[in-house]
């Protein structure tokens, strides 16, 4: 069996107010800096053997505190990558609410690409099978992985046998901790979307 922790990126300035997707140089505000420090606290005191993150700066960033705990090195996955946002990015939500094709998207994920970029299906499939990879190659391990909200929510549907339509009711918050377990026998959740309280319990 292996085990997966799925982390959600810390806080940065686009953060509820912009769509940043792939866009770089986005990096962790002082906020986002305190949830990263905070998160390496929790996490290294489980075993984790491994650190995978999204080549985007943000996820990175939220990665090096614990990877100093642990001396790790960080270990860049493309599969964990951000959904492509394509004419969507640096749009903030007041900009996009209007527009038909976004209520849309939100509304029938399964079925709606963004503009210039990612149908959700597509984002969850190159998740799940980053995931599966690296089931197949660290068996029995622990692993701590650096991701996004929406690849992780679509990761954790996919697992849960939910539709990607209704994924949505998944909670993922900014540096959130979500625990997956992949084995012979199928997949297991752990839990999902805790905080890195130092007293908090994963199991």
């Amino acid at each position: 069996m292996t085990t997966f922790y799925l982390i959600r990126h810390a806080a940065n300035e686009f953060l509820g107010k912009a769509i940043a997707g792939r866009l770089p140089g986005v990096s962790l505000n002082r906020a986002g800096q305190r949830q990263a420090e905070k998160l390496a606290v929790r996490l290294a005191r489980e075993p984790i053997q491994g650190i995978f993150s999204s080549p985007l700066e943000r996820a990175i960033e939220t990665a090096v505190p614990l990877a100093k705990r642990l001396a790790l090195d960080i270990q860049i996955a493309d599969g964990l990558n951000e959904i492509d946002f394509g004419d969507w990015t640096r749009q903030t939500f007041k900009q996009l609410e209007t527009l038909p094709h976004w209520q849309q998207w939100n509304s029938f994920r399964s079925g709606t690409r963004v503009p210039n970029g990612e149908l959700m299906v597509e984002a969850q499939a190159r998740m799940v099978a980053e995931i599966n990879r690296l089931w197949r190659e660290y068996p029995d391990q622990t692993l701590a992985l650096f991701s996004h909200g929406d690849p992780i929510r679509a990761a954790l549907a996919f697992y849960l046998g939910t539709p990607l339509d209704l994924f949505q009711r998944i909670e993922v918050d900014p540096a959130s901790i979500s625990v997956v377990t992949l084995s012979d026998y199928g997949p297991r959740i752990v839990c999902v979307n805790r905080e890195a309280a130092p007293d908090s319990l994963l199991r």
